[in-house]
């Protein structure tokens, strides 16, 4: 061991912790570095789980979970008197909390902000499953079901003519022209229309557009306009109302055409 470590064989990374050859470790690497150093039974976690599970950046923060007292170098240590086994997984190698305990554990973190805007997220992408709600409800702080509880709210409320007039203010805000709404493009009726530019937005209300039969007339009324020469571009009410300054990025970019 001393032998290869003098010339660099191997390379400590933690206490009993080594990498072969070098230290030029993939973001999995460091990860799994980090779960062995603090010994057996512990799962990567928090801010680090969620990244893996691909639903937030981990900001560079390692956390790692488990029920011994342990201290690791540049690894923040979340010590819990339980970790069950249907709160572990293993994804790309590495031993970590499943989504539902990542999103359980999270909330204690983020701020009601963060943790609504995360939650939104999960629910776009697919990610918010009945599996995860059933557990983050059964297991979450009030924080969490706060969150989950105004998500439902706001999911089921935002109508399309609410998620229209955000989008017309958002237009205004960013110095964007206005477009025909509501305009006929084949035979269709499109949410916003800059004709010269053939750019055909369509806004996705959770109201209308959260079920296969819509997701499948959405994708197809995408392709016709695509075929005949138009751009087609869909924002979601969590773009809009969350992420704004993107949107109208996106738009300029392509008013800019």
């Amino acid at each position: 061991m001393e032998r290869r470590l003098a010339s660099g064989h191997l390379v400590r990374l933690h206490r009993g912790v080594y990498a072969v050859g070098h230290a030029q470790l993939r973001p999995e690497g460091r990860w799994l570095a980090a779960v062995l150093a603090a010994g057996p039974g512990a799962a990567l976690s928090h801010r680090s789980a969620a990244a893996l599970h691909g639903i937030r950046e981990s900001g560079g923060t390692i956390d790692v979970t488990t029920t011994r007292r342990v201290t690791v170098r540049c690894v923040v240590i979340h010590r819990t008197t339980r970790l069950d086994a249907e709160d572990v997984t293993t994804r790309r190698g590495v031993p970590t909390t499943t989504l539902a305990r990542t999103l359980v554990d999270l909330a204690k973190i983020l701020t009601a902000e963060q943790l609504g805007k995360l939650v939104r997220e999960m629910d776009r992408t697919g990610r918010l499953s009945a599996a995860v709600l059933e557990r983050a409800s059964v297991c979450g702080d009030r924080a969490l079901r706060a969150a989950l509880a105004a998500h439902e709210r706001f999911a089921t409320s935002l109508t399309l003519s609410e998620l229209e007039d955000r989008f017309l203010a958002l237009l205004d805000e960013h110095d964007l022209p206005r477009p025909l709404t509501n305009h006929l493009v084949l035979g269709m009726k499109v949410d916003a229309v800059w004709p010269a530019q053939r750019l055909a937005v369509e806004l996705d209300s959770w109201a209308w557009h959260h079920d296969r039969a819509a997701f499948e007339a959405d994708r197809a009324r995408s392709t016709r306009l695509a075929q005949a020469g138009w751009t087609p571009v869909r924002f979601t009410h969590a773009q809009v109302v969350d992420r704004p300054h993107d949107v109208a990025t996106t738009l300029r970019t392509l008013l800019a055409r």
